[in-house]
């Protein structure tokens, strides 16, 4: 695709969501079901027959599908993948955050969790982000070098290859490293991407030698960007594994700076870091088998707790973003996210009650709380009593491959950028992912997610995250691979491809452009995006939500596998992704 076709695409899109009655959902929200589909149904997915590769930047799916059009399987295409992502998404894919893998294995029937969070370093202590008065340090949270978690991308990528891919780390990591010391051709995206994160690269003088030209100004699009810095460290790892970054000479630099500004990182933070391979949460949704994401993660726990309860309602007559349909998903959604206050934490540290939490009669307890025709105010729901018991720039991408296997994988910075600190002689950016724990239990972070005592700060604890990679299965083999970037509204994000394609019948790439919505329990409002009709909002209003319309929320990544063919659809709400199949 072209520079310039992909600009153009960004800008139709941008009209498609911004302007209610060019969006069929506007025009037909509260119609016949079958108006709707027919409607609706209008984006054509790109198809393939041998794989396909779904991520936020076309430069680097295709350098997946080329990992599997030469014989790798779908966990040599996703760390192919993740690492070029840190080189042409800078401010989100990464070597220096962490995130979450779910891999299945078709021929062993297998899924596993992987889990390479990023962990609090083993000075962090409980109340280290407070104020004298008591109040939170969202300064040092969000922009110091405290506000670091020891990274585990390296270590995922690398353990996720070794164990379950086909091809050499070297060879993986090839296209990553020639990105990084020749660059590449800056998009759209970029150019809007930089200049918004102009003042915080201005913070660091690395990141402003990086990321701003010589002179000072912004980089453009057309403009090459090279990272020789990074393809250094890439070129570390390649040749020494992930030594190199966990105690090597890449690692060195990376503690040597964060410790010159004052951090609490050591290199014993760095050399104790480990991977967790844990089991996924699992759920039943008409018919169909949900795979998610566990502990740390919030995602997968509430992802299924949510369609539970939201199985018990005929939304497939009552239409996709129907004001009946989109009522009782705020009503669900609203006590998942008050549950997730006060059960939801690392559960190396506490005890989570996934059971209770996905049991189908707990769903039915709170479909009995709720109300057809008046929503409940936020201030009246708590979180369920069980007995005995993250930024908008994160990144997704999803990959399949010929013979059935699958990769979902989130990671992230948390904040676009992270701290905006890029460790000097690295061109590794640093996270900011200290700020998901709870610095002060009842005190909103940055996504306005309110959290307890099982998410507060301890020595290597990791936070915890909202990011929600996941599968749909049937009859025990994948059937759509999904997940979304968005802080706080990954999970709802989620929830609406699932319920888009399962519930509503739509096509991938349909189930990825129609407008979505989002509500969380405090603050107790419901956020719509662009592009839903009048009468639905007038209809959600008269039941007592807060409505508030404005920009787009998440970016997913998905692929859907039916009837021998691999459809692939990159969300248009950001410019640059690509769907790249292999024929």
């Amino acid at each position: 695709m072209s520079l310039r076709f992909d600009a153009l695409r960004a800008a139709a899109v941008a009209l498609y969501i911004a302007l209610p009655l060019a969006s069929p959902q506007a025009v037909a929200a509260d119609s016949t079901p079958q108006a709707r589909f027919e409607l609706a149904n209008v984006f054509s997915p790109t198809l393939a027959k041998r794989g396909m590769v779904v991520s936020e930047e076309e430069i680097a799916s295709q350098i997946g599908a080329d990992m599997l059009a030469r014989g790798g399987n779908a966990v040599d295409a996703a760390v192919a993948v993740g690492f070029a992502l840190a080189v042409v998404l800078p401010e989100a894919g990464n070597i220096g955050g962490g995130g979450f893998m779910l891999v299945h294995l078709a021929k062993a029937n297998k899924t596993i969790a992987i889990d390479y969070r990023e962990l609090a370093p083993n000075r962090a202590q409980r109340d280290m982000y407070l104020n004298a008065d008591g109040s939170v340090n969202h300064d040092e949270l969000g922009f110091g070098y405290k506000g670091v978690g020891v990274p585990g991308t390296v270590a995922g990528m690398v353990q996720a290859l070794e164990k379950y891919g086909t091809l050499k780390l070297k060879d993986v990591l090839a296209p990553a490293i020639k990105l990084a010391r020749e660059g590449f051709v800056l998009k759209p995206a970029h150019e809007e991407s930089f200049a918004n994160a102009r003042d915080r690269f201005l913070r660091n003088d690395e990141s402003r030698r990086i990321f701003l030209k010589a002179d000072g100004s912004n980089y453009q699009f057309g403009d090459k960007l090279v990272q020789k810095d990074l393809a250094w460290s890439l070129e570390q790892i390649a040749k020494q594994g992930p030594q190199a970054f966990y105690g090597g000479v890449v690692g060195q630099k990376l503690i040597a700076d964060i410790q010159a500004h004052g951090g609490i990182m050591t290199l014993e933070d760095l050399q104790q870091y480990r991977v967790v391979e844990r089991e996924p949460v699992r759920g039943a949704y008409r018919g169909y088998e949900v795979v998610s994401m566990p502990p740390p993660s919030s995602g997968g726990i509430h992802l299924i707790q949510i369609l539970n309860v939201l199985e018990g309602y005929p939304v497939k007559d009552w239409g996709l973003n129907s004001s009946k349909t989109m009522h009782v998903m705020i009503e669900a959604e609203r006590r998942a996210y008050a549950d997730r206050s006060r059960y939801l934490g690392d559960p190396d540290f506490v005890t989570v009650p996934v059971a209770q939490l996905t049991d189908k009669r707990y769903a039915e307890k709170i479909r009995s709380q709720i109300s057809l025709d008046k929503a409940t105010p936020s201030a009246q729901v708590a979180p369920g009593d069980l007995k005995g018991y993250e930024s908008p720039q994160t990144t997704h991408y999803s990959v399949m491959d010929q013979w059935g296997n699958a990769v979902a994988n989130t990671y992230t910075l948390n904040w676009s950028y992270g701290t905006g600190i890029t460790a000097k002689g690295t061109g590794i950016l640093l996270n900011n992912e200290m700020d998901d724990f709870s610095a002060k239990p009842g005190v909103a972070n940055a996504y306005g997610l309110l959290g307890e005592e099982a998410n507060a700060v301890a020595a290597r604890k990791r936070p915890l995250s909202s990011m929600t990679p996941t599968f749909v299965m049937k009859d025990g083999k994948v059937m759509l691979v999904t997940g979304s970037p968005g802080g706080s509204t990954i999970i709802t994000t989620v929830l609406q491809i699932v319920m888009n394609v399962v519930d509503h019948d739509l096509n991938i790439a349909t189930a990825s452009s129609v407008p979505r919505f989002h509500s969380q329990w405090q603050p107790d409002r419901v956020r719509l995006e662009f592009g839903f009709a009048a009468d639905t909002i007038d209809a959600l209003k008269a039941k007592g939500h807060d409505i508030r319309v404005g920009s787009p929320l998440g970016t997913t990544e998905s692929i859907v596998f039916a009837n021998g063919w691999f459809q692939g659809a990159a969300d248009p709400r950001r410019a640059g992704g690509g769907a790249i199949g292999v024929q």
